[in-house]
């Protein structure tokens, strides 16, 4: 038995519903970019291969990871190796890449739709700078909804904001589509009241934990045991896992010593994460 799994409270397997795999050289970039833009250098330097492997020896069942398209003209390649991958990785499941300039992009997103390891699409707004209620991505969103597929955004001001992301961008586009399926990344950090505030009027938002239980990261999720008893049925455990600055181990320990109930460790890091999972291949 590892020691993820020996943690008392902690149900077995877990489901890991924020985790990154890249190419070996897109990899290499984006850690090479953190220093540059954060000044964090990554604590594990794991390939794509390595990293479901790590991840598989600390207790995780289902891997549900995502990459993104950081320009025009990267989505397609991305996705190309994400359906190799999956064909080889068992039990793994992609929110994939997309770009709206690009000019097949909507038709690409309809392919990889019907595949049924594919649950959605990675928006990465601080990056990929453009706001969530961009008119481009309309059609995403409604491509998305009627395959019954879900988004996951990075669409918080933490680690650092831009004029793109935060919850008022993100208002006006629940205002155009107040059911949208999206997993809100990082707990909405860090503005974690606003976007919790959220949960109660929109019922097919989900959050999920990466990188928001870490007092030495600076994001330190602040709303309470109440909050996150009262929302437990809609919280995915997820571990930004390999690109993290503190060992993963950590953010697992600190919500264990919040002293929560079992339903809520049994709902967080097991059973939303596979019912979400079966609600989306089916």
């Amino acid at each position: 038995m590892n020691h993820t799994e020996s943690r008392q409270g902690l149900p077995s397997p877990i489901v890991d519903f924020h985790t990154h795999l890249f190419p070996d050289k897109l990899s290499d970039a984006i850690r090479r970019q953190f220093v540059v833009d954060y000044g964090w250098g990554v604590l594990h330097d794991l390939y794509w291969r390595q990293t479901v492997e790590y991840l598989r020896e600390h207790g995780a069942g289902p891997i549900i990871y995502s990459n993104y398209a950081h320009k025009k003209g990267v989505a397609r390649s991305l996705n190309d190796w994400n359906i190799t991958i999956l064909k080889e990785l068992d039990d793994v499941y992609c929110f994939a890449a997309y770009h709206p300039d690009d000019d097949d992009g909507l038709a690409m997103a309809a392919d990889l739709l019907s595949h049924p390891r594919i649950i959605g699409f990675k928006l990465q707004l601080l990056v990929q700078r453009f706001f969530p209620d961009d008119e481009r991505l309309f059609p995403l969103y409604e491509l998305v909804m009627e395959k019954k597929k879900r988004l996951l955004l990075h669409v918080g001001t933490g680690p650092v904001g831009n004029e793109f992301v935060g919850i008022g961008p993100f208002k006006r586009l629940l205002a155009r589509y107040p059911d949208l399926p999206a997993n809100i990344a990082h707990m909405g950090g860090l503005e974690y009241d606003q976007f919790g505030a959220l949960l109660d009027d929109h019922p097919a938002l989900y959050m999920d934990t990466a990188f928001s239980f870490l007092a030495g990261a600076g994001l330190m999720f602040n709303l309470g045991n109440d909050f996150l008893e009262a929302h437990k049925d809609r919280i995915l455990y997820g571990s930004d896992f390999p690109n993290v600055i503190l060992p993963r181990g950590e953010e697992i320990d600190s919500l264990l010593s919040r002293n929560l109930s079992q339903d809520f460790y049994d709902a967080v890091f097991r059973d939303n994460g596979l019912a979400l999972i079966q609600k989306l291949v089916s």
